[in-house]
């Protein structure tokens, strides 16, 4: 059984299930009675849940208590059904997809022209503009949902859309339960700290102490002109002037610099973007009862990715991990997916020996073994992480040619399944994920480029960058597929009172009681064997570590 939950723009709830059922409302219910409401059917029939959107239409009822087991985000699937078809920028709320369904012309979504990380994405927007008077919400839900379902059948991988749309859809459930929940964390930690490494705080406008003492020592080591370490312009000029000429004020760049300047320049600008980035006006706005709430973004980048809207919620810096802190009683299961992409490329191209070095939990050191026919050391390890790095991600400057020629030699499946996506983006074609993800058509203005004569150089150029391009994607999008699978399947087994807190591309935390770690670290590892059976099938010989350690403070985590 399905039942569609739709949020009206006046707030009430209006819930519609697929077969008659006792007590169903005919009329809209406020956030409360829907939440009772949810809760009842949900212990008593787990259903299917279907909502327009699931970050718009989710968020009161967990405020009320509620959490479902599964549904279907209809805003995320026609995002994915429509990418599979190379449209990625066309309308993809309700309003649209109910118009797409009835060979109508969809109408433009409201907020469509707002980029997704700095404010509410315009697929979670509000479902009322576009829809006829005479239809309301769970009726165009029903038309899209029923739409949808047809259009996957069509597909030659009907089965993993499916699947993918699933993942996608949990995935975004457990988005706006962590959101709700928060990420423990301890304010008074977290300013301790930042009075340790910066001073007292300073009126807004002025730099911390510590800053400003770092910003005078610039000034001196370049003889008392005034530079500004917070403007590159500034600082490139300053430079230039006692005869260094650098192309940007980049730690990578500054780090091979010898001028007395460089080393105050770069502790000043690792604490300028803690202080900018987590500092105290950070830590008033998204810091509320000791907790992290962010708002997280699914699939909030091309390849799947997620992103968040403020907050910097995938970028914790290692030195406010120490802020992250379990209540008493209670600890956090840190898991992270070691080496996750080379992994994912093993199992896409099916090499066998790629397949057997990830057996050993540090692949990088297993693959310098493999490819230099000894035993590895430190040096060994960097040069193969460097060749893998150049198949997944196109890079040929200095040693990665020839490091990358020897890889190609002893995994030749491998290298030769990322070159082909990358041929295919250089021709402008789409590729795809493991699951179905589908890469973005390159521009108008890159086709007239690439397929003109005019400007070979510049149209090569182009073409390797889309290629590059292409070639990564089928990778980190087929790992967002996995990572999205492991969530759902995760938040599944997971024993109450234990939850998600904290997600980050390969990375996990799960809040607990104490007495519950050994058990949450074993529905971990079970949740990644089943991943990895649904997304590359029972019979995959890759090896995907994903070990779990119970800390107090989340800096303690290996």
């Amino acid at each position: 059984m399905r039942i569609t939950v739709a949020r009206q723009p006046d707030g009430r709830y209006l819930l519609r299930p697929s077969e008659p059922l006792p007590g169903a409302p005919t009329s809209g219910l406020d956030p409360a009675d829907a939440a009772a409401l949810v809760r009842d059917w949900e212990r008593d029939y787990a259903p299917r849940w279907v909502f327009p959107s699931v970050a718009h239409d989710y968020p009161p009822l967990v405020a009320h208590g509620v959490r479902v087991g599964r549904c279907l985000d209809l805003a995320l699937t026609e995002y994915l059904l429509l990418a599979h078809l190379g449209r990625h920028s066309e309308p993809r709320g309700l309003a649209a997809a109910y118009a797409r369904a009835k060979g109508l012309p969809p109408p433009p979504e409201a907020g469509a022209d707002r980029h997704e990380t700095d404010t509410e994405p315009a697929l979670f927007d509000l479902h009322d503009s576009g829809l006829p008077p005479d239809v309301d919400v769970p009726e165009a839900a029903d038309v899209v949902h029923d739409d949808q379902q047809q259009r996957m059948r069509n597909l030659p991988h009907p089965e993993r859309m499916r699947l993918l749309t699933a993942a996608e859809s949990a995935s975004a459930l457990a988005a706006v339960e962590m959101s709700a929940d928060g990420l423990p964390w301890r304010a008074d930690v977290h300013r301790r700290l930042l009075t340790e490494l910066l001073g007292p705080r300073a009126p807004s406008g002025q730099r911390p102490r510590r800053l400003a003492e770092l910003a005078d020592r610039i000034t001196a080591a370049f003889g008392g002109r005034p530079v500004n370490p917070d403007h590159p312009g500034s600082v490139v000029r300053a430079l230039r002037r006692d005869g260094i000429d650098v192309s940007s004020t980049r730690a990578y760049v500054l780090r091979h610099v010898d001028h007395p300047a460089v080393p105050p320049l770069l502790e000043y600008k690792e604490l300028a973007r803690l202080h900018s980035a987590h500092g105290w006006s950070w830590l008033d706005q998204w810091v509320r009862d000791d907790r992290f709430r962010p708002v997280y973004v699914v699939g909030g980048v091309v390849s799947g990715r997620w992103a968040s809207r403020g907050g910097a919620a995938l970028q914790i810096p290692k030195v406010l991990r120490e802020c992250v802190r379990a209540d008493e009683g209670w600890t956090l299961v840190v898991a992270d997916a070691a080496q996750l992409e080379p992994r994912v490329l093993a199992a896409l191209s099916g090499d066998r020996r790629l397949a057997e070095v990830s057996e050993s939990a540090d692949l990088y050191t297993s693959l310098a073994g493999a490819m230099f026919g000894r035993e590895p050391d430190g040096d060994d390890r960097s040069r193969a992480k460097i060749a893998m790095l150049s198949a997944m991600y196109g890079g040929t400057a200095g040693e990665a040619a020839s490091l990358l020629a020897l890889l190609r030699r002893r995994f030749p499946h491998a290298v030769s399944y990322v070159e082909h996506a990358a041929r295919e983006g250089e021709s402008g074609g789409l590729v795809r994920s493991r699951l179905g993800r589908t890469s973005p058509p390159p521009s108008e203005a890159w086709r007239a480029l690439t397929g003109g004569t005019e400007d070979e150089g510049n149209a090569r150029r182009a073409a390797r960058e889309w290629g590059r391009f292409t070639r990564n994607f089928v990778v980190q999008a087929s790992a967002a597929d996995w990572t999205a699978v492991l969530l759902a399947t995760l938040r599944r087994r997971l024993p109450p009172p234990a939850y998600l807190v904290f997600f980050q591309h390969d990375e996990v935390i799960v809040h607990c009681p104490a007495e519950l770690a050994e058990r949450v670290g074993d529905c971990l590892a079970d949740a990644v064997r089943e991943t990895t059976s649904l997304v590359f099938g029972p019979s995959c010989p890759v090896r995907f570590p994903m070990p779990a350690a119970a800390v107090k403070v989340y800096s303690e985590a290996p």
